[in-house]
């Protein structure tokens, strides 16, 4: 008898354009992985209220993540997509993991402190964070998350949110594991830090040909060496180490040669799916379906796991 699939999820917030560090560090994983599992795929929409105050652009960006999901290639009859918000098990259960954990157990959250280090709010939320994020996974007695580096001690927050319920109240959350690409796990943008939305630092994924040659020209270059960093390190998304050497041992210190084989190699992988996804953008009431009916297996798997939370803690009387 084979083996039962495992259960996966990942998940995008619904707060901007995507990026090409977006596709490397989480979205390509699952693409490669997700039809060996049962796979989910959430529009993260209450964590992007942690810096989205625009009613109006969240709804436009809630029907984007989706399109965007389809257009990278992913088969909506073999995925559950839905929405966080049309779940509101996700926020129930997140009061409960933070009544279990410190405030400095939230303090050491990396992600956190690096948000605020550059100087973005430090809102309540962005300090819950890691404990919505930790509901996300284990509401639905995830196996694998796959995520950046960067986003590893989410999954590590995760699995001590279960241990402590799990300790307080009895078995009930399995602890999931990280599945991170080799190589991608954090994107550098044009600037050589973190690609971030936040830093404005990106390459869209599904831009034109012109939006992605303007900001390729743009990517921050040291003009004492002969190998411009930046440059390699985005470079080394698309092609092999070996087919690079020869390139840029051929420019030594022709930046604008290098950024323009890089726009080429860009263009040539993002254009297959931004005309997928456009096609989709046509027909948005079949998108929205999608949306609605994902939405709804999922509250029906989330409230299964959280009559048992409930009868646990006993609020259940």
């Amino acid at each position: 008898m084979a083996a039962a699939k495992k259960r996966l999820l990942t998940g995008l917030q619904s707060s901007g354009t995507l990026h090409i560090g977006n596709y490397f560090g989480a979205l390509k994983p699952f693409l490669d992985t997700y039809q060996q599992y049962h796979s989910m795929l959430m529009v993260a929409d209450y964590h992007s209220l942690t810096t989205v105050k625009d009613a109006a652009l969240l709804r436009t960006n809630i029907v984007n993540v989706v399109l965007d999901y389809l257009g990278i290639g992913i088969n909506p009859e073999e995925v559950i997509i839905f929405q966080q918000s049309r779940v509101p098990q996700h926020t129930e259960l997140a009061w409960i993991f933070e009544c279990l954990v410190s405030v400095p157990f939230l303090m050491q959250a990396h992600a956190y402190k690096d948000k605020v280090a550059k100087g973005l709010e430090a809102n309540a939320g962005l300090f819950n964070y890691p404990m919505l994020m930790a509901t996300d996974i284990l509401l639905y007695d995830t196996d694998i998350v796959p995520v950046g580096k960067d986003q590893q001690q989410h999954i590590e927050y995760a699995r001590e949110a279960a241990v402590k319920f799990n300790n307080a109240f009895g078995p009930t959350f399995k602890e999931p594991k990280e599945l991170i690409l080799k190589g991608a796990g954090t994107v550098p943008g044009i600037d050589g830090e973190k690609m971030s939305k936040s830093y404005g630092n990106t390459i869209p994924l599904f831009g034109t040909k012109d939006e992605i040659a303007k900001t390729v020209m743009s990517i921050v270059t040291d003009s004492s060496g002969e190998r411009p960093a930046n440059v390699y390190a985005i470079h080394k998304l698309f092609k092999a180490d070996a087919e690079l050497e020869t390139l840029y041992s051929a420019n030594k210190g022709n930046y604008k040669a290098l950024k323009e084989a890089l726009i080429e190699e860009i263009e040539a992988f993002v254009a297959p799916m931004r005309e997928r996804r456009e096609n989709y953008a046509k027909d948005l009431d079949s998108v929205k379906k999608v949306l609605e009916e994902g939405s709804e297996k999922a509250r029906e798997m989330a409230e299964k796991k959280m009559t048992a939370v409930r009868e646990k803690v006993g609020v259940t009387i």
